[in-house]
């Protein structure tokens, strides 16, 4: 698609930001409700999996369709993307409980998945390596316009109207982005004599998801040393072992293991992996700091996230613009990296909701310096014609890193939360219930847990109806609690910035490669370039 015209090239990608726009702003708007909503649906002890089921079903759709959209083309993918994620969200709006919350949001991951994979990889179709910074920049930047809106305006309607409608208001948008890509993405014609690595697809699942399983459920579910958990790791490394030996025999590998031969994919997607570990895993606890520790309601809470999010839309949009300008992008991780970790480090410390601010835009602007790099090099990397395959396994990794990195920030955050809860209730400045009636008492400690803390409403109404000698008491023990969790929260900070700090270093080991001019293969011995990229062979970083 490179020989289009530029202006049928930005009216291909206004339809993909369109597509990009309407799966982000779905993800983003409930972030500072999903605490509500799962408390809701009573269904606390179940929150990571609400996260955990979305990455890992889109991890999955995104490391499968990778391949097939090198075969047969970009354009049935994304539209079989955007199909899912509707029929996904207007399930997930038709929830009664958190199981079916979680199974649906299982289906909007899959859309949210192949969306993710195609729309990056269709920038990489359009543009050569040289032009692809800014607007890798730009696609960043539409997620970034969408954590700005999404946060704030999902807070604000899950305060004011039911909460069932935050996945079906922009269901007429998901509409638009289909009937758009429909009409204006080109058609590739489907290549003769391609086959799909069946048995590769099925071990490489049964590799991800037992592994993900394990780490989701050890610390919580089951300890990590159960046979349980063991037995999920085993069969994960069983799959492993199978799925390696069936990639080095087929003829199209669904996920070619020479592309981790390339010094620059592998250690890209070892800093994604890395990066989203301490990213997710600490930034998803950031909405309960927010509501359950400065008592801040959703509406509110969304106003607090939001100048984290205009710093990362402004910084990547301006990244984008200097890297396809200086044909250099490693100078940016170097930076933003840096930036990252002393965002993360002020939220260890954090006690008010300025410095919950100035954490968040140091954090942002880190961010936006740092997020288009790691896709761009990895897509530099390459020849053309592995390009979804390469998208996508960088996908994989920042997914698996997110989807663990969220597992074991939970079993620290759980382990963390029981002790410092047992010490804040047992200390000597615990609220004395013994002079209350023990069934009002037994009443008023069953809100001893951090859920309620995300349901202020409710925390409101059982303090206005206590009597006035419960009233004192009933504060005293939530602020207790409300205290507990900060602390909980501060190891779970510190955790995600030691994790950041691991990927700066990896940052240093990460060889920059010239950007290239045009999508084709140069000709062997080309002095321009400095890669060697002959069809049919992987460029690889000595």
């Amino acid at each position: 698609m490179e020989h289009l015209t530029l202006k049928r090239k930005i009216t291909i990608m206004i339809a993909i930001m369109a597509a990009m726009f309407f799966a982000a702003i779905n993800q983003t708007i409930t972030s500072t409700a999903m605490p509500r909503i799962i408390a809701i649906l009573d269904g606390m002890d179940y929150y990571t999996w609400t996260i955990n089921i979305y990455l890992l079903t889109s991890t999955i759709a995104t490391i499968l369709v990778g391949k097939l959209s090198d075969m047969f083309g970009r354009k049935p993918f994304i539209l079989i993307g955007i199909l899912f994620f509707m029929v996904g969200a207007f399930l997930t709006g038709t929830s009664t409980d958190v199981y079916q919350f979680i199974i649906y949001r299982g289906i909007q991951g899959i859309g949210a998945g192949i969306i993710q994979s195609t729309a990056f990889t269709a920038v990489g179709d359009l543009f050569p390596p040289r032009e692809r910074g800014k607007w890798m920049g730009l696609m960043t930047a539409v997620f970034g316009f969408s954590s700005v809106l999404g946060p704030t305006l999902g807070g604000y309607l899950v305060d004011h109207i039911d909460w069932h409608w935050l996945f079906w208001i922009f269901l007429p948008l998901g509409i638009v982005a289909f009937i758009m890509i429909m009409m204006l993405f080109p058609k590739v014609d489907k290549k003769k004599g391609q086959h799909i690595d069946y048995l590769g697809s099925l071990f490489l699942t049964t590799t991800i998801v037992p592994l993900l399983l394990a780490f989701s459920w050890a610390g919580t579910e089951y300890p990590w040393g159960s046979w349980q958990i063991i037995s999920l790791i085993a069969a994960a490394v069983v799959s492993a072992l199978i799925f390696i030996f069936i990639e080095t025999k087929v003829k199209e590998p669904i996920l070619p293991l020479h592309l981790f031969k390339n010094g620059v994919v592998t250690i890209s997607n070892i800093i994604g992996f890395i990066m989203n570990f301490g990213l997710m895993g600490a930034m998803i606890y950031i909405s309960f700091y927010v509501q359950g520790v400065l008592a801040i309601s959703p509406t509110y809470a969304g106003y607090v996230t939001l100048p984290m999010s205009l710093c990362m839309v402004i910084t990547s949009a301006i990244t984008g613009q200097l890297i396809a300008k200086s044909g250099k992008y490693k100078r940016f991780a170097l930076i933003g990296m840096p930036i990252m970790i002393i965002g993360m480090g002020i939220m260890i410390f954090m006690n008010s909701l300025w410095m919950t601010i100035l954490s968040l835009i140091i954090f942002g602007v880190g961010l936006g310096l740092g997020m288009p790099v790691f896709s761009l090099a990895t897509q530099n990397a390459v020849s053309h014609k592995e390009l979804g395959v390469v998208t996508a396994s960088s996908q994989l990794f920042r997914n698996l890193g997110g989807t663990i990195g969220i597992a074991v920030m939970g079993t620290v955050m759980s382990n963390s939360l029981t002790k410092n809860l047992k010490e804040a209730l047992q200390s000597a400045s615990a609220p004395d219930f013994s002079k209350l009636d023990p069934k009002l008492a037994q009443n008023m400690l069953s809100f001893a847990n951090p859920q309620t803390l995300m349901n202020k409403p409710l925390v409101e109404k059982t303090e206005a109806s206590l009597p006035a000698e419960a009233k004192q008491l009933f504060v005293q023990m939530i602020d207790s609690i409300r205290d507990a969790l900060g602390n909980t929260l501060s190891t779970v900070f510190l955790t995600g910035t030691l994790v950041l700090v691991v990927a700066l270093l990896l940052v240093f080991f990460l060889k920059e490669l010239p950007l290239r001019s045009t999508n084709q293969a140069p000709e062997a011995g080309d002095a321009k370039e400095k890669s060697d990229v002959r069809p049919g062979k992987t460029l690889t970083a000595e």
